[in-house]
């Protein structure tokens, strides 16, 4: 199903309500596709058979644990 900006700024509920059936909705910016709505449980199941660590983290060999890394890398930021 294709839907424009512009229906997905008026018509939210209608169109996550298609998205809730199963449907995927395209979206269109200037008449060109430009996101998908697709229901959530679909994009679970890729998400649980990639590996726990991704983008720019998943050829880091020399990294165990990400999250220990990272909290260490923000210690010394100020909020």
């Amino acid at each position: 199903m294709y839907s424009t900006a512009k229906d997905l700024r008026f018509n939210t509920k209608e169109l996550l309500e298609s998205v809730s059936r199963g449907e995927e909705v395209i979206i269109t910016f200037h008449g060109k596709p430009y996101a998908k709505l697709v229901p959530l449980n679909k994009t679970e199941k890729k998400i649980k058979e990639t590996n726990e660590l991704f983008g720019i983290w998943k050829d880091r060999d020399d990294l165990e644990d990400v999250a220990s890394y990272v909290r260490k890398l923000r210690k010394g930021r100020v909020l």
